[in-house]
């Protein structure tokens, strides 16, 4: 048997997510996700006790797809060559969805605390690029190797915000596709120097 309620949370989830592509997320209000949905304001707030609550649904959808694109990627013997090709597939998702990546991107400064089934699939994305950086910098210990990991994350998503917007227009020298694959490519060399130092 169907569940009726879980229908109507996932076709909520959908609408808004199609709102905030289309629109932004200024235009997800309960009201105008009513009308674009057919749903009355009480039904969205008896699935979703606030509207936070369903960004974060729609927000851990646009993880989902992210990392379905990151499965495609064929991996070659080259650590190098497979990272550049999970950065290549991360920086076009973001490009092609500006406004649920700007969500996303400002869901994380404005929560205190991220649900685990958040927090799962950014360790899911990132279990996905380990083996192929963790080749690359066999001299570090496990936890070395971890923070490096943590930090690469935390500086492309960084990163990734300005991709969402015109800022980076105005540096003329700087290109959107690049700017990410710059970074990566620099931190990597740097570790390798270090390793040498």
């Amino acid at each position: 048997m169907v569940d009726y309620k879980e229908n109507i949370r996932r076709y909520l989830v959908e609408v808004g997510r199609k709102m905030v592509e289309e629109k932004g997320q200024e235009f997800l209000t309960a009201r105008k996700l009513s009308e674009m949905s057919g749903c009355s304001v009480g039904t969205i707030y008896n699935q979703f006790s606030a509207m936070d609550k369903l960004i974060t649904e729609i927000n851990i959808e646009t993880l989902k797809s992210l990392y379905n694109l990151l499965l495609r990627v064929k991996t070659e013997r080259s650590a190098y060559k497979n990272l550049n090709a999970y950065i290549d597939v991360f920086v076009g998702y973001v490009l092609s969805n500006p406004n649920l990546w700007l969500m996303l991107y400002n869901y994380h400064l404005n929560t205190q605390k991220l649900p685990l089934s958040y927090k799962a699939m950014i360790i899911k994305m990132m279990k996905l690029w380990q083996p192929s950086f963790d080749a690359l910098y066999t001299h570090m210990n496990a936890r070395k190797r971890k923070v490096a990991r943590q930090v690469l994350w935390l500086s492309l998503f960084a990163l990734s915000s300005f991709l969402t917007t015109r800022i980076i227009d105005d540096f003329k020298m700087v290109n959107k596709k690049s700017l990410c694959k710059l970074m990566l490519n620099t931190y990597l060399a740097g570790l390798a120097v270090l390793k040498k130092g």
